[in-house]
């Protein structure tokens, strides 16, 4: 019995968001072809089962001057030259079709130079399938006996999927029986060698967890990127063979989960792993009769085969498909096979196809920059666009670096040493790429039916038809469920049992029975009969109304060649706006640039300002720490000194005191020598030394000479004074002392400049210097030379001695001594004091030898200046 569910608006889920923080990085494997030839040169070695090295040819050295170096990669994992494709398959494609039956989607794609082995990984060969047919296949092994009818599931053309009731798919399977033109199960058809048998039985798997209370359906779509352009390759337009009409691009669109997806691509539903290898082996046919009429190449373009799998639960019942398009779940496989990366020089194109070789080569570097700016925003935290809109390839698959789906990616090399330059680029690109995160996808919410539906179900059916064979069999040509209600309509049989070979009773009551029930039945299927002939006449009429509306969907595509052509204009303009966008995204993107770098100079420029002002703060600290420091040494030197000054003072005039005494009494002697009086000596009184008393003031002049007779003033002799002839050298600049104190040299010549002529009647010299000494008095010094005659002619000096006359105060108390404790020559006093008689007595004598005292005598206060000072060591 055919349930059908009620019609709802189906509900517009919100954006999807990944919720999810954790991340994996890409997974990026490489594969290793075999060389073409033995005796070629080998530029790449498998180290392990994760890493490569790259060695540089011979002559690129030669030509380099060695400056290429060996160099290691690590991948995922790395696959030698005995690589098989099931391995490959395990370890790469399968986890992903895992995920895919799981409602995950996927991205996996080939990258490499042309003749590296992209096609031969992605498609395979006769017996050695590759990634593409294995997938296939294991999705249709893991889903087949799960699979829903053909038409329960529609694609939307908005990249969704609706779920429609049985009678609706029953009307779209008859239409597409009745039509002729598309083709009935690949199973009748002859599958092109090609690919025939590219899945052996043993290599063949499946996936486990696949949810048996859902309904599976299969759609796959195959499109081509070349140029930047994008084509369906699965697309049904009319060949003409004398103009062929080349294809028409299709565009890009966002739908209401903001997923990408190509507008207007066809998509096949397929039920084999056979009829959608079929799909894809029409689309390789329409791709080469393309590339021959437009004379390119199929390297140069870029394959994306799509794979999608439509998931919905079952009812309660367990017998048809929930009829709830949000319960619907929709996930996609996408195998990409991209074009040859090498270098515009090496393609040896011109003209168009150099330039769309350089499309295609700006296709594959929009893929290296965004990989590098996602590289940088992960792991350097910046929050730079990436550049998706830049290219098709790179647009269409955004969803899944944002966190879609897994990615996968297998660098496909050639070990030949024609291409290391080109290898070594794409070594490079697979290493920054496998530092890309991808965001893991979240698992997609399931419905809250019982499990198990399906299988309960089932194992009623079984239960009831082998009850109903028990009973005699089913009727040819119905159901279960019809024999059923049969059964329960006809009348019930008579005991059966014959009693004996004489009973005419249970046979014609037997016979009676079944006839009734012969005539129950014929009524029945002339009902039947009566209904079907109604449901033929209804379908017929719907088949009219079909027409008609086709008739009207013809008339509407003429109206829609119309929209077509304003709709192309609309693109142009949509081109030109895109193209200023992309203009304008550039200078935001320098101003962004320049913004940043205007930014960090602000900030460093802030932190030297914060830097300079906390050391001016240090500085301006330290320098009230110094004043108040300096205060402190000033205040302390400012007393220390005004001490000193006091103490200095006091000194100052002790001494000054001194000094008058000494000339006080100098003049008492110089009188009393003068008036040669022979009075008795008296001991001359010095002012007391204690500082409670002050000294007589006296006048600052010097003392008026008494009148008398003139004294010849005595003269110093001079300890070298002898029978030798000196040159007296006296500077007329001396100053005149005007006191007895002169030094005498007697026999001498004097002079004010020395000359030759003196110095030829001498064999003595002596120069008479002055100088203010350390305490204010003249100091007189006597330098003493030989005269001798050099061998010239001339004369010479070479000073022998220095004598130094000074006069200083009596300030040291050691040194003096009263006149009434004077000692004789030999130091001996007389009795009671009294001093004894002789030389030493006389004041004249007394006067001479105090003239010739050495320094250190203690003879009395005042004479320790007029002597000698000690010569000092050189």
């Amino acid at each position: 019995m055919i349930r059908q569910a009620k019609g709802k608006t189906p509900r517009r889920p919100p954006p999807k968001k990944t919720s999810n923080n954790q991340k994996d990085p890409v997974g990026v494997y490489c594969r290793v072809r075999p060389l073409g030839a033995d005796d070629e040169e080998c530029c790449i070695e498998v180290i392990s089962n994760t890493t490569i090295q790259l060695h540089a040819p011979d002559g690129l050295k030669a030509n380099r001057n060695g400056e290429y170096k060996e160099t290691q990669y690590s991948f995922k994992k790395v696959f030698g030259i005995k690589t098989t494709q099931k391995e490959l398959f395990e370890d790469v494609a399968k986890p992903l079709v895992e995920d895919l039956i799981h409602c995950k989607n996927g991205l996996l794609f080939t990258y490499g130079v042309t003749g590296s082995g992209k096609t031969h990984t992605m498609t395979g060969s006769p017996g050695q399938g590759g990634l593409l047919p294995r997938s296939l296949d294991m999705i249709f092994n893991s889903i087949g006996p799960y699979q829903a009818k053909r038409y329960v599931f529609k694609p939307d053309d908005k990249n969704g999927m609706e779920v429609q009731n049985q009678i609706d798919a029953l009307l779209d399977r008859q239409k597409r029986d009745s039509q002729s033109t598309v083709p009935k199960t690949p199973n009748t058809r002859r599958i092109d060698p090609e690919f025939a048998d590219m899945i052996s039985p043993e290599d063949a798997c499946r996936a486990d967890g696949v949810d048996e209370d859902s309904s599976y359906s299969v759609f796959v779509s195959y499109i081509e990127i070349y140029n930047n352009y994008i084509y369906d390759l699965l697309e049904e337009t009319p060949f003409d063979p004398i103009k062929p009409k080349p294809p028409q691009s299709k565009i890009l669109r966002e739908d209401q989960n903001h997923n990408m997806y190509v507008a207007g691509c066809t998509e096949v539903e397929v039920k084999s792993t056979e009829e959608a290898f079929e799909v894809f082996w029409r689309g390789q046919k329409k791709r080469r009769i393309a590339n021959t009429q437009l004379n390119r190449e199929s390297s140069r373009s870029h394959s994306v085969f799509i794979v999608k799998l439509a998931q919905a639960p079952l009812d309660a019942d367990g017998d048809n498909v929930l009829q709830d398009k949000n319960q619907v779940n929709v996930s996609q496989l996408c195998l990409v096979d991209l074009a040859g990366s090498e270098r515009t020089s090496r393609t040896r194109a011109e003209g168009s196809r150099l330039r769309e070789a350089g499309n295609i080569n700006q296709s594959l570097m929009t893929l290296r920059t965004c990989i590098e700016v996602l590289r940088e925003n992960q792991m350097c935290g910046t929050n730079k666009m990436v550049p998706y809109r830049d290219s098709k390839v790179t647009h269409l698959f955004k969803n899944y670096f944002d966190g879609e789906g897994k990615v996968r990616m297998v660098v496909c090399v050639n070990p030949k040493a024609d291409d290391y330059e080109e290898t070594l680029l794409v070594m490079r690109f697979a290493e920054m790429t496998q530092e890309v995160e991808v965001a893991r996808p979240v698992d997609r919410p399931i419905c809250g039916y019982t499990a198990g539906r399906r299988q309960r179900n089932q194992a009623f059916k079984d239960e009831l038809t082998r009850r109903l064979e028990d009973r005699g069999g089913p009727v040819d040509g119905e159901f279960p469920t019809v024999l059923n209600q049969l059964l329960q309509s006809f009348p019930p049989l008579p005991p059966c049992e014959v009693s004996g070979p004489n009973d005419d009773v249970t046979l014609p009551r037997l016979i009676e029975a079944l006839e009734k029930r012969h005539r129950v039945r014929q009524m029945m299927i002339e009902e039947y009969n009566k209904t079907a002939d109604m449901l033929k006449s209804v379908l017929q009429e719907q088949d009219s109304n079909i027409l008609s509306k086709e008739n009207f969907i013809h008339e509407q595509r003429g109206k829609l060649g119309e929209k077509d052509k304003m709709m192309q204009n609309q693109k142009n303009e949509i081109d030109r706006l895109e193209k200023k966008s992309k203009m304008l995204e550039y200078k935001i993107d320098i101003l962004q640039k320049t913004t940043n770098i205007y930014e960090e100079d602000k900030r460093s420029l802030q932190h030297e300002l914060e830097s300079r002002e906390q050391r001016l703060q240090r500085e301006m600290s330290e320098k009230r720490r110094m004043e108040s420091r300096m205060q402190g040494i000033v205040t302390d030197a400012k007393l220390k000194w005004e001490k000193e000054c006091e103490r200095r003072v006091n000194a100052k005039q002790l001494e000054m005191q001194n000094k008058l005494w000494v000339k006080d009494e100098k003049l008492k002697q110089l009188k009393a020598i003068v008036t040669e009086g022979k009075t008795e000596n008296r001991q001359p009184q010095r002012p007391s030394r204690e500082k409670d008393k002050v000294p007589p003031k006296r006048s600052a002049s010097p003392s008026p000479v008494p009148t008398g007779p003139a004294v010849r003033p005595l003269h110093r002799r001079s300890h070298s004074a002898g029978g030798e002839r000196w040159v007296d050298h006296t500077p007329s600049s001396n100053v005149d002392l005007d006191t007895v104190l002169q030094p005498n040299i007697p026999n001498a010549i004097k002079v004010n400049a020395p000359n030759e002529k003196a110095l030829s009647k001498c064999d003595k010299y002596v120069l008479t210097h002055q100088e203010v000494a350390s305490d204010g008095e003249i100091q007189t010094k006597l330098i003493k030379g030989e005269v001798f005659r050099t061998r010239g002619g001339g004369q010479a000096v070479q000073f022998t001695d220095i004598e130094t006359l000074k006069q200083e105060s009596p300030v040291s108390s050691s040194r003096k001594r009263r006149s009434s404790e004077r000692r004789d020559a030999r130091g001996e006093s007389g009795p009671d004091g009294e001093p004894m008689d002789g030389d030493w007595t006389d004041v004249e004598t007394r006067c001479s030898v105090a003239l010739e005292m050495r320094a250190g005598s203690n003879l009395g206060p005042g004479y320790q200046h007029h002597g000698y000072t000690k010569r000092r060591k050189p």
